[in-house]
C-alpha cells in the first residue's frame, strides 16, 4: 500500500471516478476528490496532499486561478502538482511551468503509464 495522500481536482465526476480506480489499483489508498479549485483551496488549508492532480478547465475557480492563490498563500510547499488537460496547448504548458509546485503536465485521461511517469518525478 502507498500512504501518499492524493487530491484529485476535476469537475467531471466520471474522470474522478476513473482516476480513483487507477490510483487504487496502483496501491494509493488515500485519494480525495473535489470539483473545483475553490474546494481544493479549502481542502489544502487543512491538510497538505503529497500529490495534486489538477484539471485546468473548471467552473467556479479553474486550475490556474487555484495555482495563483496556492502559490501566493504559500500553501503546502512540499506538494507536487500535476496539471491535467483535455488537449495539449503549448501556452498552457508555459503558464504551468511558472508555478514552482508543478512537476508534470498531462493530457487526460490518467493511465497507469502516465501515473508511473509522475511517480518518477516525485
Amino acid at each position: 500500500m502507498n500512504n501518499h495522500l492524493v487530491l484529485l481536482v476535476d469537475d467531471d465526476e466520471i474522470t474522478n471516478f476513473m482516476s480513483k480506480q487507477i490510483l487504487s489499483e496502483l496501491g494509493f489508498n488515500q485519494v480525495v476528490s473535489v470539483k473545483n479549485g475553490q474546494e481544493a483551496l479549502k481542502y489544502v488549508q487543512n491538510r497538505c496532499p503529497d500529490i495534486i492532480f489538477l484539471d485546468i478547465k473548471m467552473p467556479v475557480m479553474d486550475g490556474f486561478e487555484f495555482l495563483a492563490e496556492f502559490q501566493e498563500k504559500k500553501l503546502c510547499p512540499q506538494t507536487k502538482i500535476v496539471m491535467l488537460t483535455s488537449s495539449s496547448r503549448e501556452a498552457e504548458k508555459k503558464q504551468a511551468a511558472l508555478f514552482t509546485n508543478v512537476v508534470e503536465f498531462l493530457v487526460k485521461p490518467l493511465t497507469k503509464p502516465k501515473i508511473g511517469q509522475v511517480l518518477k518525478k516525485v
